[in-house]
């Protein structure tokens, strides 16, 4: 499985773990890394002093390449990206915001860039940032999400033809099958984050994965596009973010009831009637909470049998 994504990160296979808020912290990051994919770290959720924690134990529990995930809004982005230099992580994921900000700055210090897209208007801002790759995320994923509402089947495409550099694919994939459909339609990888949820490895809280296992088709939808639109499973405050919608309320009101720490009070601390459940559609086809490298090796195995059944043109679809 050697291309464009395996030598750029120097990994065994085209695969990202996605770094998510209150989920991907350093053992899940380590446990991806060894094996044989890109770990990364969700620094979204972490104080500079968290992420440094992180950063160390990861170190400590991989000696295969891992990167860190930092939106560029975070208010102590500085202090966070010194953080990653400190300790020497070469590769760093940017999302939410302006790569052309911080690129450069990555680049003289020899970092690996990818930047986190959902649009091809994005994505070519992205590349001529100068960043090394870039995921384009499709609206089926999970959390927070583009205002386009493009899904990955039509997202993809569209960026690879406008695009030279490395294309890593995002939103809606969780299996072998799902990451074939990717590469075929042009994604020299793929990123993946809803399935690593359902992880020993994830530092989401157990009831919040057992919600993930439960859902069904339909279990999610996409709201709060006045603030930032974000992916949410159907619970108690889902919908009551929805009556205020049928009531008609302004967004400062829709901000005044989404409050702060939401995701943190569902995800991490697994209240599932009050807290945000991030989580995207492919939610529907998880049904097991499994070892990190289970999971890499379920994917990777139905991947390759697939490939094999299709060059001996004996697949059964």
């Amino acid at each position: 499985m050697d291309n464009r994504i395996t030598q750029l990160f120097d990994i065994k296979y085209p695969i990202v773990q996605a770094g998510m808020v209150w989920t991907s912290g350093w053992r899940l990051a380590s446990a991806a890394s060894n094996s044989g994919i890109l770990g990364i770290i969700g620094a979204g959720s972490m104080y500079p002093h968290v992420l440094q924690e992180h950063i160390i134990k990861c170190k400590q529990a991989t000696k295969n390449p891992f990167g860190i995930n930092i939106p560029l809004l975070y208010p102590n982005i500085e202090e966070l990206l010194n953080i990653v230099l400190d300790h020497g992580v070469k590769i760093v994921f940017t999302s939410a915001g302006n790569p052309s900000t911080w690129t450069p700055f990555l680049k003289e210090h020899g970092v690996t860039v990818v930047h986190v897209v959902s649009s091809v208007k994005f994505a070519l801002k992205a590349q001529q940032s100068g960043v090394d790759a870039i995921v384009a995320e499709g609206f089926e994923a999970g959390g927070h999400n583009g205002r386009e509402e493009t899904t990955t089947m039509s997202l993809i495409p569209m960026v690879r033809s406008a695009l030279n550099c490395p294309l890593i694919a995002a939103g809606g994939i969780a299996t072998g099958r799902g990451m074939l459909a990717a590469m075929t339609l042009g994604a020299d990888g793929v990123q993946i984050g809803s399935r690593f949820v359902a992880s020993d490895e994830a530092s989401a809280h157990h009831n919040f994965k057992e919600k993930v296992v439960a859902s069904k088709e339909g279990d999610t939808k996409l709201t709060l596009k006045e603030l930032t639109p974000v992916r949410l499973l159907k619970n108690k405050f889902f919908y009551e973010i929805e009556d205020l919608y049928h009531q008609g309320v302004s967004k400062e009101v829709l901000a005044a009831h989404l409050g702060r720490a939401r995701a943190k009070k569902g995800m991490f601390e697994g209240d599932l009637d009050e807290g945000e459940l991030e989580i995207g559609q492919i939610s529907g086809l998880i049904n097991s909470i499994k070892p990190t490298a289970a999971i890499v090796e379920e994917i990777v195995l139905e991947y390759q049998s697939l490939l094999k059944e299709i060059k001996n043109g004996s697949l059964d679809l």
